[in-house]
């Protein structure tokens, strides 16, 4: 819906709401808040992306080529199992640079799941798989001790959280208490099984599906535990010449997998990776800019947007600042550079933030999405 003449840009007085971009990755030259030749703040015309570069290169040359040497491994493997969903791919592969977990979110059947173990294929660690349902308890997910009545002792058996990579389909469907116990393990990186604490391996990387309908019966994630997860992806429905593949992959017998091995990354190779994006350089100016976004949600900020209170009951924590800054840095090391431009951050700034924001029952009920609210915000905080 376009914004009447009368209305400044980026007000979000009910129902008038910005028009969000057509894909989640679209960046400051398709976004609506920020025209071509826009001037950045104060006045200032904005900075070129290389002016954000650090006085001497943050990472080598050599680091750099082995990073996307490993990129374009797990990108092969995935493009093998999985059509389209160019969205997801950068999600998958930036939360597991940045070290992350990722809710997924869609309508049955658009392959979250082989998604998921697509990653997981593409690693030689550990892969476990947990199908949710109601009945589902902590000790099924962290372990249990087990009496051995031979020994009169017991023993502990580690749950299947203790993997590499930890597909939980369907999380909206186990018990609030269930969702706890993984949760803080996610947060705490370590499970405590009578009395004993057992770290989890590293990496370790949760993915976790969610089915927006037939939510009876569903135990929906609290926001609190929602903002424990580096970012959240809604996958779309693919083109038509992409289910066009699909249907040639299935006639051809490849729609599971690839005959042939495309290849695969140690773990080691997973944990460079890692390490390269907490080298990757950040310039004052573009931490400024992610905490002038993140108070913009707030409601505060320095140009603060018209009526966003009606709107967001609550808005990005400190941790949505952290994220932002994280996912920006991976999205640089993915590009192949070694510092981070407002480009990456206006990259994946939908699935930083659209779970971060709390709605008000009047937004909702509008039918306003959090992805108009967060191009409300970035079009009002100019960029550096």
């Amino acid at each position: 819906m376009s914004n009447p003449p009368s209305q400044q840009p980026g007000d979000l007085a009910r129902p008038a709401v910005p028009p969000a971009p057509s894909g989640p990755s679209a960046t400051s030259a398709t976004a609506p808040g920020r025209p071509a030749g826009d001037p950045g703040a104060a006045g200032r015309p904005p900075r070129g992306p290389g002016e954000f570069a650090p006085a001497s290169p943050a990472i080598s040359p050599a680091d750099l080529e082995r990073s996307g040497s490993v990129v374009n491994t797990i990108t092969g493997v995935f493009h093998s199992r999985v059509v389209g969903q160019e969205n997801l791919r950068m999600t998958l592969l930036a939360a597991l640079a940045a070290g992350g977990h990722v809710l997924l979110e869609s309508v049955p059947g658009l392959a979250k799941t082989t998604a998921a173990s697509a990653l997981a294929s593409s690693i030689t660690g550990s892969f476990a798989r947990i199908q949710c349902t109601p009945d589902l308890m902590p000790n099924d997910i962290i372990g249990t001790q087990i009496f051995n009545y031979g020994s009169g002792t017991f023993t502990t058996q580690l749950g299947p959280v203790h993997a590499n990579v930890v597909l939980l389909d369907e999380i909206n469907r186990s018990s609030a208490k269930t969702q706890s116990a993984m949760l803080e393990a996610m947060q705490e990186r370590q499970t405590s099984i009578g009395g004993e604490v057992y770290r989890l391996p590293e990496p370790f990387m949760v993915l976790a599906t969610q089915n927006p309908i037939e939510e009876e019966g569903t135990y929906v994630l609290p926001e609190a535990q929602m903002d424990r997860f580096l970012m959240k992806e809604i996958l779309t429905y693919p083109r038509p010449a992409e289910e066009h593949e699909i249907l040639d992959r299935s006639t051809a017998g490849s729609l599971t997998g690839p005959r042939q091995a495309v290849g695969t990354v140690t773990l080691e190779d997973v944990r460079f990776l890692q390490a390269m994006v907490d080298q990757v350089y950040v310039d004052p100016a573009v931490k400024r800019y992610i905490i002038d976004l993140i108070f913009t949600t707030r409601g505060s900020g320095p140009r603060p947007v018209p009526n966003l209170t009606q709107s967001v009951r609550v808005g990005a924590s400190p941790r949505g600042s952290l994220a932002l800054m994280r996912v920006a840095q991976a999205q640089a090391l993915l590009q192949g550079r070694d510092y981070v431009t407002p480009d990456d951050v206006r990259a994946m700034r939908y699935g930083v933030l659209r779970h971060r924001l709390v709605l008000t029952f009047d937004a909702l009920a509008s039918g306003i999405k959090p992805e108009q609210i967060i191009d409300a915000v970035f079009h009002a905080v100019p960029m550096p």
